[in-house]
């Protein structure tokens, strides 16, 4: 039996499982991505029935709509997201004078956005279209910036949380909060009519599949360790 040189980089189960998330996400996100850039009859078809509904309730149910566009606007706003990454990232810096984590955060963040938009521009989708729209939002809808955002900012600070070894009480609060975020502001973006449910599943995908791969490079074995003979 081949036994490994003592001097070979450790093995990294966190790695490992990053890249297995990573592949599958990549496929499930691939091959979304390619339906609706197909417009796929069945798809579009759910999207159109959901949309009509949840706009019909829209109109329907103000308070309720005007709720959720305080929430989306102000709470789970892209750029509300990204000063909490910058607060953290500040922290690191200044507190345990991190700049491995810090850049390897900011790095994270700004490629997700720059794909978000890659993205909305390769594909182009509408956005849906009302008589008596509720809200407004520009640019093509495929995916979601907040959906994707949401799910980028949430997923790398639990992670960070984890890793960390935060006291129980603060990581089930944060992930609680996270949960609420990532779906709240998926549904809020259905329920205000200007995205169509698949924009905001492929936000969460592709979100997923960015904090993956942040994940997978942060753990990545780092060369050989030499060890005292």
């Amino acid at each position: 039996m081949h036994t490994p040189p003592v001097d070979s980089p450790p093995r990294r189960p966190a790695h490992r499982a990053a890249a297995r998330a990573a592949g599958a996400l990549a496929l499930c996100s691939t091959l979304l991505l390619v339906l609706v850039a197909a417009a796929w009859p069945p798809l579009i078809s759910i999207d159109e029935d959901i949309a009509r509904t949840t706009h019909r309730w829209a109109v329907d149910e103000r308070g309720v709509t005007h709720a959720f566009r305080i929430l989306t606007d102000w709470v789970w706003d892209p750029w509300a997201l990204r000063i909490v990454v910058a607060a953290v990232v500040v922290w690191l810096v200044w507190r345990r004078a991190d700049w491995w984590t810090a850049a390897w955060l900011t790095v994270t963040c700004a490629l997700g956005t720059l794909l978000q938009q890659f993205l909305k521009s390769a594909v182009g989708r509408s956005r849906p279209v009302w008589s008596d729209p509720v809200d407004t939002a520009h640019y093509a809808a495929f995916p979601s910036g907040h959906a994707m955002t949401a799910m980028v900012v949430c997923g790398l600070l639990l992670w960070l949380l984890h890793r960390n070894g935060v006291a129980r009480a603060l990581w089930i609060t944060a992930l609680a909060v996270s949960v609420v975020s990532v779906v709240g502001v998926g549904v809020t973006r259905i329920w205000l009519g200007v995205h169509w449910t698949t924009d905001v599943i492929g936000g969460w995908l592709l979100g997923a599949l960015t904090v993956a791969l942040a994940i997978a490079v942060f753990e990545r074995p780092r060369g050989h360790r030499s060890h005292p003979h």
